[in-house]
């Protein structure tokens, strides 16, 4: 089966990500999740770590294994990377190649698809620099960009665009573009 990582970004739909490790491991992928230092104020690595089955990377700290930096190793063996839930931050170091976490390490030695998959305050989707951040993204090869979902309540009490789309679209894109 597929090498799977799954970026996990400080989002409140955070926690959605630990569902979305759990469905692919039971149609028996490898996952390895990637959070961001933000992450983890929504998800905890153990939760992730017990449900993809694998250790968590949360900072350049957990690279310590093997000669072989751990977001290397990850960026030489994924067959997709999966960016559930993208920040406006995350995505806004992606487009300008910044790399300040263990995440957006990976993300710059990665060659293969890469779908994002955002979540955020609609006023924060909707700001002229994430816009302009997400066309930069999905005008490189490979890149996708799902969602956010249409007009819905979000989590900070306003209605609109900014929702992540449903784990079930999530993991049904994420197993579209794995090789057959």
């Amino acid at each position: 089966m597929a090498t799977i990582v799954l970026g996990v970004c400080g989002s409140i739909a955070a926690y959605k990500a630990a569902g979305v490790a759990s469905r692919l491991v039971k149609l028996g992928h490898e996952v390895h999740c990637v959070c961001t230092p933000a992450a983890l104020e929504f998800v905890t690595p153990l939760t992730l770590m017990t449900l993809s089955r694998n250790p968590v990377v949360t900072t350049f700290a957990d690279e310590t294994g093997s000669w072989v930096p751990v977001h290397i190793d990850l960026a030489q063996r994924a067959d997709v990377l999966a960016i559930v839930p993208a920040s406006a931050n995350t995505m806004a170091c992606m487009a300008h190649g910044q790399c300040p976490n263990a995440l957006t390490s990976l993300y710059l030695a990665y060659r293969g698809p890469v779908l994002i998959f955002p979540a955020m305050n609609g006023m924060m989707w909707e700001h002229p620099a994430t816009q302009a951040n997400a066309a930069t993204l999905a005008s490189r090869p490979q890149h996708r960009i799902i969602g956010p979902a249409e007009d819905g309540m979000l989590a900070c009490g306003t209605s609109g665009k900014g929702r992540l789309v449903a784990e079930d679209l999530i993991v049904q894109e994420i197993l579209a573009v794995l090789p057959q």
